[in-house]
């Protein structure tokens, strides 16, 4: 199963993109930051069709997966990810047909922050998203990282989302 990865972080290289970068290699993946792109706010208007956005959501759609990947910022997405979900409008009101290529598609989630345990609304905002679209949610995998990542810490964990994953 072909598996995109697409990052949405304030930090390049920072733990998200760590992270990220060590799981589409155990995939394998391809990883997409979205700091690589310009993608304009939404807006009611859909003025911002010639930004990058919906070349990558083609892009992104020749995939089988997909995986977003974000900080916790706020027991939310990054201000970079929400910008990306939020024009995730665009395909429900004006390229309905690529919206549509959502559907059944498998999704999932990666995720860093400082506290413990995730907060149950960051990874709920992204399981309603998800079902909304009609894509089916496969699960997360949250790190805790307190200063810079230490991949090897989360080997194991790694290595569960991935089987957990491939068995679904």
């Amino acid at each position: 199963m072909k598996t995109a990865i697409v990052v949405g972080s304030a930090r390049n290289r920072g733990n998200t993109e760590q992270l990220s970068l060590e799981v589409a290699s155990q995939m394998p993946a391809t990883l997409f930051n979205l700091s690589d792109y310009k993608i304009s706010p939404f807006d009611y208007e859909f003025n911002h069709i010639d930004d990058d956005f919906l070349m990558l959501m083609k892009e992104l759609l020749s995939f089988d997966r997909i995986i977003l990947a974000s900080p916790v910022y706020w027991y939310s997405a990054s201000g970079t990810m929400k910008t990306f979900l939020d024009r995730f409008s665009d395909l429900l009101k004006v390229n309905k047909d690529l919206g549509r290529k959502l559907r059944a598609k498998p999704a999932a989630l990666l995720a860093t922050g400082c506290d413990q345990v995730s907060a149950p609304c960051f990874e709920e905002a992204f399981k309603l998203s998800y079902a909304y679209l009609g894509m089916t949610y496969q699960g997360m995998l949250y790190c805790c990282v307190e200063d810079d990542i230490d991949i090897s810490n989360y080997q194991h964990q790694i290595e569960q989302f991935i089987g957990a994953l491939h068995a679904k």
